[in-house]
């Protein structure tokens, strides 16, 4: 599936357009769409007693499972510009990165998201806000299991953050 799998007008002077493999093209005014992935990130918030914060999504995808901190970036915003202000938006915290865990392909809506994924340390409680309902704190043994979770590629960034087992899915 790509972001451009239901485009058959050109956005700019409205005639048919071409779709490709990774792109759609206007023969009539030259515009061309590419299917890029679209850059969020993410943190592992990680407290002094070595809890992990998840928060309860409000709206779909995987509205009512638990999600980690994070979002989308902005066109003109670096990724951990980005990171400390989505963490801040969704729960009122600050938060200190620690340590890059990878990058991930999930796919979101009607597109792919490129999700950069770090640790992080925070200190305080927080509340739940943006497009969270509930965030709680878990002890990394007690973590959800997958089908809890928001997104597919969630154990693996748990995975490489905090030793995630889930052989009881």
């Amino acid at each position: 599936m790509s972001a451009l799998d239901g485009w058959r007008f050109c956005p700019i002077c409205g005639e048919a357009i071409e779709s490709a493999e990774d792109r759609a093209e206007c023969g009539a005014c030259g515009y061309v769409a590419y299917a890029n992935a679209v850059p969020g990130a993410e943190a592992v918030c990680i407290d002094e007693r070595g809890r992990v914060l998840l928060g309860r999504r409000a709206n779909d995808p995987g509205k009512g499972l638990w999600d980690l901190p994070g979002g989308f970036l902005h066109e003109d915003e670096l990724p951990l510009d980005g990171l400390l202000r989505e963490v801040r938006e969704e729960t009122g915290l600050e938060i200190e990165p620690t340590d890059f865990l990878g990058f991930w392909l999930e796919p979101y809506d009607s597109r792919v998201v490129l999700c950069l994924a770090w640790t992080a340390r925070v200190s305080g409680e927080g509340r739940a806000a943006d497009d969270l309902v509930e965030l709680r704190w878990f002890e990394p043994h007690d973590l959800p299991v997958p089908g809890e979770l928001a997104f597919s590629h969630y154990p693996a960034v748990l995975s490489a953050a905090v030793d995630y087992r889930h052989e009881h899915a």
